[in-house]
């Protein structure tokens, strides 16, 4: 994990959860980690495998220079998005973490190179639930909340099994 944002929400979570394979929606605490909310976001697993964002941060939000709150977290990955959803499944059904490279697609911008966490909750003691993630920049482009990405490019894809990133 290269991101502060990246490696803060994993500890977190990881101490949240403590020999449980993933913690509660409820154990979390918006103001234990405020310091990261706008790289954090939360997707419900909904009946339609949409995976909608319940919440979303400000500079999540800022790469699509709107609110993504209740959008299809698939519908930002193009190309990617039957690899996300199978992700998706993946970090819920196994209770995983996974931690991914990403790319923005814009048109005439540079890319930009972002790190993607994924973490599973249990909600009501269900474990398909919700997921907890972040998506963090190593810098934030001048243009990032003025022009809106037009989707993300997965680039690389890790899960986490013991505290360590597994090998590729």
């Amino acid at each position: 994990m290269r991101q502060q944002a990246t490696r803060e929400l994993y500890s977190y979570w990881n101490a949240l959860r403590r020999q449980r394979a993933a913690p509660d929606r409820a154990d979390i605490d918006p103001a234990a980690i405020r310091s990261i909310l706008s790289d954090t976001f939360m997707i419900e697993a909904d009946r339609d495998a949409l995976f909608p964002l319940r919440l979303s941060g400000t500079r999540v939000n800022a790469l699509w220079a709107r609110d993504l709150k209740g959008r299809s977290f698939l519908d930002m990955w193009g190309e990617d998005r039957a690899n996300i959803a199978a992700v998706l499944l993946t970090v819920m059904d196994g209770a995983c973490p996974v931690v991914a490279g990403a790319q923005t697609c814009l048109a005439g911008r540079a890319p930009v190179d972002l790190e993607l966490l994924l973490l599973p909750l249990r909600h009501h003691g269900r474990t398909h639930a919700r997921v907890l993630g972040s998506l963090a920049a190593s810098h934030i482009p001048e243009w990032v909340g003025l022009l809106p990405i037009e989707r993300l490019e997965l680039r690389s894809l890790r899960i986490l099994s013991g505290g360590r990133a597994a090998t590729e």
